[in-house]
């Protein structure tokens, strides 16, 4: 049985959203501990029926949004998510999900469980959906500062992440860029391209271009968590807009309502596989220990798919390859 340990007290909708999801998610093959205020937890949980494979780890305090992620982390020792991190760091979780602060999510995974030997800053590799499937993009924004070696790491781990959780073969690796020509961009991704491309290990494809990236044209764009955080919350935007405004168009005439009506089922696949919701959380690579990172705003639906998402994290064991292949360097 796979446990998780799930920080209830993160994320914009409160905890009482949390815990929703975590009943939602109810199986038999899991386990989930619901970490955070237990006088709280245990009043919420009496509403529901037939709860099962729950059990609750009292943490007194929660690191905000707005607070600076290693002051917070020192100060606040029992905040929940270094309360459910160490659970993952003391084996007796196997995963830690949480919607709160991304920053305090990656400070506590970096000083509890530690970074695998080698591996100099963590990335958040988000998989989303494409023209041609889904893909990954990383860093979605735990490092915003990068080096050329950064860089070069992030797409050593999306590849290993890919083949191992997302079963891809020999994925191609794509430099996001401004240009698809190879002596594109700053001198940053300069450098980049140089390193990835000398790579024997890499299936590089070369410099990508923002357009390229909800075409699929390769199965991982890797870029600094600065560009990658901006990307990626443009997508989620732009595909919330265009299902809203599809949506509004159809209510507007009745010869268009007739016609969503025969095409109710084409239009609910596309909702779904452009809903970020779908997809739950995003792995904190470099980390050792699995570590799932969710949406701020993120509903129960949305923590539901986390939960099952860590699940198959842990189940992929992509997380031992990533120790195997660089402490092997």
């Amino acid at each position: 049985m796979v446990k998780i340990a799930f920080d209830v007290m993160g994320g914009d909708l409160g905890y009482k959203e949390m815990i929703k999801g975590a009943i939602m998610a109810n199986d038999k093959d899991i386990e989930i501990i619901l970490v955070g205020d237990e006088k709280l937890i245990k009043k919420e949980i009496v509403k529901y029926d037939k709860v099962k494979h729950l059990s609750i780890v009292h943490a007194g305090e929660i690191i905000g949004m707005e607070e600076e992620p290693a002051t917070a982390y020192k100060e606040k020792r029992d905040a929940s998510i270094t309360v459910a991190t160490r659970l993952v760091k003391d084996g007796f979780a196997d995963a830690v999900i949480s919607a709160g602060s991304t920053g305090a999510q990656m400070t506590a995974g970096i000083f509890v469980l530690g970074r695998i030997k080698n591996i100099k800053r963590p990335a958040i590799a988000t998989y989303y959906p494409t023209a041609n499937g889904i893909k990954i993009l990383l860093d979605a924004g735990a490092t915003p500062d990068c080096d050329k070696e950064n860089i070069h790491q992030f797409a050593l781990m999306a590849s290993i992440f890919g083949e191992s959780f997302l079963k891809m073969v020999n994925p191609s690796v794509g430099l996001l860029n401004i240009g698809s020509e190879d002596k594109k961009g700053n001198m940053l991704y300069k450098e980049s391209f140089k390193l990835l491309k000398a790579d024997k290990n890499l299936n590089f494809y070369g410099n990508v271009e923002g357009r390229d990236v909800p075409k699929g044209i390769v199965d991982i764009v890797v870029c600094d968590g600065f560009v990658g955080n901006i990307v990626l919350k443009l997508m989620e935007g732009l595909s919330s807009v265009l299902l809203n405004q599809i949506k509004e168009n159809i209510n507007s005439k009745l010869i268009y309502k007739l016609g969503a009506i025969l095409s109710k089922g084409a239009y609910r696949e596309i909702k779904s596989q452009l809903d970020y919701t779908e997809y739950g959380g995003a792995p904190l690579l470099g980390l050792k220990g699995v570590s799932m990172i969710s949406h701020g705003s993120s509903d129960a639906k949305t923590m539901m798919n986390a939960i099952y998402a860590s699940k198959r994290a842990v189940e992929s064991k992509f997380n031992e390859e990533l120790n195997k292949y660089f402490e092997g360097e």
